[in-house]
């Protein structure tokens, strides 16, 4: 099976699990950037329940395509995310495992929301060893022959078989809110460490 996908920022479970059952996957970056999705936010599980991070962006036109996207760094979000991980994640198992390999995305400057989604995905695909090979769309297409289209799937307002992820796992804050499924893939990490691959 060949999925094609979009560039999420840190992508939640079921975009890994897509992945990681895939042969081969395509990443869309010539598409136009539509607002209220994962291209430019993630959800976490913070102390008050679910928390989404939303990565601020310079204005630009309506039909801007995603690889001219650029961040607003004036806004200082790379601090106001780590913090929020640090507080949802300090005590999770594994989040002192992990920390030295995100805490430089919100150190250093990006410029292109692709770019920041690039480096996130890569650092997250390696740290969990999943192979499947990857390459990223060279213009917009409506279609590609052979792949199953989850651009439009994998969104925070569709309800897709392809877009949920049919196993549990503890969770930081669970005994206060109850699971909360299908959240950034750095949930899963910091909560199940290298385990999350045999969940994908």
């Amino acid at each position: 099976m060949k999925v094609l996908l979009g560039s999420h920022y840190t992508g939640n479970i079921a975009y890994y699990k897509a992945l990681k059952n895939a042969d081969e996957a395509l990443i869309e970056v010539h598409d136009h950037y539509v607002k209220q999705s994962y291209r430019n936010r993630c959800e976490i599980y913070g102390a008050n329940g679910k928390l989404k991070l939303i990565l601020p962006l310079e204005r630009s036109g309506t039909r801007t395509p995603m690889h001219e996207v650029r961040i607003d760094n004036s806004q200082q979000w790379q601090k106001l995310h780590w913090r929020s991980l640090e507080s949802a994640y300090r005590s999770s198992p594994y989040f002192e495992y992990y920390e030295s390999h995100f805490s430089p995305f919100y150190q250093e400057p990006f410029e292109s929301l692709v770019a920041l989604n690039k480096a996130l995905f890569e650092k997250i695909t390696s740290l969990l060893e999943i192979d499947t090979p990857v390459n990223y769309t060279t213009s917009y297409e409506k279609e590609y022959e052979g792949f199953e289209d989850l651009r439009e799937v994998i969104h925070p307002k569709v309800d897709h078989p392809k877009n949920r992820i049919n196993f549990e796992y503890m969770q930081v804050f669970d005994m206060k809110y109850g699971y909360i499924p299908n959240l950034s893939m750095l949930d899963l990490m910091f909560n199940e460490g290298p385990r999350c691959v045999a969940l994908l």
